[in-house]
């Protein structure tokens, strides 16, 4: 067992805060990395070390591991807490931290790898007991065989790519006679993409929604449930309004695969946080894949339950067991995210710029999960998400008029913000009856800003 004096942060932006934050309450001292594009970061200031990894490019700087190490060893780092995105599903990196004595803290590469094959994960899934989507047993081949697979799984089906991910290399055919293009179109462009042209084929719902169900490993073979959150609230396979508990999940369906997805998770032996996603239909659950890292949208499971999950994976990572067992999660009100970009709307443009005014909504019940501050000015390098507004209620009405309460006292001047669009959203009447699927947005964005 290794407690952790001081961790390194191989991320940026808000998450970056949340995580020197979780440490900071542990008594860790943490190190921040970043871009020269990034010297006057609010994670640069806040952490007690920061080292330069590079130029403004992702490429040259947050993604690269020489740089990284380097980082470690010169502040004598001895784990890594790698966010979301960047390096956080990277397998190679997991073992070469591991090759230099260095943790990181999340699950270990095996697990990565598992999951970060679409056909692999869903496997592992049909093993471990959770309930998938009918699809084709691995890829398929040719059109011919594409042809009969989704003779027998019934119309419509959507073709697949093996290694895809961000919505690219999916195509949906309706009938019989979209399969030979769905399946060549889908080929093509998962070659492009990922160089690798393998699909599957898996059954395609109409109208489903998008719920995901929380888990948390000991690495020792212990596992819980912290419910689900619905996140069917998505653009281009982007989400934007996440929240938990699911408006349409009843008490018995989440304790029922609550637990399927905590006893796989202690059956695999995983380590750390993780999220099991799934398409909900008709009271149905169906496997997509699972993320093995803190998703952007955690603080959502933290305010019902009132647990730090960054706390949890730094505990887990030093080989202690969890601060709870599944008896103590208990569910306490409902709590919603909107994730605000500076973006240009209607065409959700990227809008970097100098921040002129910035004021955080408070109150009770009330987080702001943001990096920026008044005179910073936003990078063009890297993902448009500016802060995270999160709010708790005791019931879905009490959350929703505090989200409204809440964007209203925000103020973010010198750029434009998503922000118009989520006064409009809550002024939905499906929104405010959670009465909305995955398509949801799209259509709605389509007839009211296209």
């Amino acid at each position: 067992m290794a407690h952790f004096d001081k961790i390194l942060i191989a991320n940026r932006g808000e998450i970056a805060l949340r995580i020197i934050r979780g440490a900071r309450e542990m008594g860790i001292k943490t190190v921040a990395v970043h871009s020269t594009a990034d010297v006057d970061a609010m994670h640069v200031r806040m952490a007690d070390e920061s080292v330069c990894i590079g130029p403004p490019s992702s490429t040259d700087s947050y993604l690269s591991i020489p740089a990284i190490i380097a980082a470690c060893e010169i502040t004598g780092a001895q784990a890594v807490h790698p966010g979301y995105g960047f390096l956080s599903e990277n397998a190679q990196f997991v073992q070469i931290l591991e090759d230099h004595d260095i943790t990181f803290i999340g699950p270990s590469a095996e697990h990565i790898r598992m999951m970060g094959d679409k056909i692999t994960a869903k496997e592992t899934a049909i093993n471990l007991g959770i309930p998938v989507v009918p699809g084709s047993e691995g890829g398929v081949p040719d059109v011919a065989t594409a042809r009969q697979v989704a003779a027998e799984m019934g119309y419509p089906v959507i073709v697949k790519a093996t290694a895809g991910g961000g919505g690219r290399g999916m195509k949906v055919a309706q009938t019989e006679a979209d399969i030979d293009t769905a399946f060549a179109t889908a080929r093509t462009e998962s070659k492009a993409a990922f160089g690798n042209d393998e699909v599957y084929i898996e059954k395609y719902l109409q109208k489903p929604r998008h719920i995901e169900v929380q888990v948390f490993g000991d690495g020792q073979g212990g596992g819980v449930h912290l419910a689900e959150r619905d996140c069917s609230l998505q653009r281009r396979h982007q989400k934007v309004f996440e929240e938990a508990p699911g408006p349409s999940i009843t008490p018995e369906e989440r304790a029922r695969i609550g637990g399927i997805c905590a006893n796989a998770i202690g059956e695999m032996g995983y380590r750390g946080a993780g999220t099991i996603e799934f398409l909900y239909e008709d009271g149905e659950f169906y496997f997509i894949e699972m993320n093995t890292r803190l998703q952007v949208e955690h603080p959502v499971t933290e305010a019902i339950f009132g647990v730090d999950l960054v706390r949890e994976q730094i505990r887990v990572a030093e080989g202690l067991p969890l601060s709870f067992g599944q008896d103590d999660l208990v569910l306490n009100g409902h709590a919603i995210e909107i994730r605000i970009n500076a973006e240009r709307l209607p065409n959700f443009a990227p809008c970097p710029g100098k921040i002129t005014q910035y004021h955080a909504p408070g109150g009770l019940g009330v987080r702001m999960d943001s990096a920026l501050y008044d005179g910073y000015s936003i990078p063009p390098y890297y993902d448009s998400l500016i802060g995270k507004l999160i709010v708790h209620g005791r019931d879905r009405p009490e959350a929703l008029a505090r989200l409204n309460r809440a964007l209203g006292e925000l103020i973010v001047d010198g750029v434009e913000t998503t922000v118009p669009l989520f006064h409009e959203l809550l002024a939905e009447e499906d929104i405010q009856t959670g009465n909305y699927n995955i398509h949801w947005l799209e259509r709605w964005l389509d007839e009211n800003l296209g």
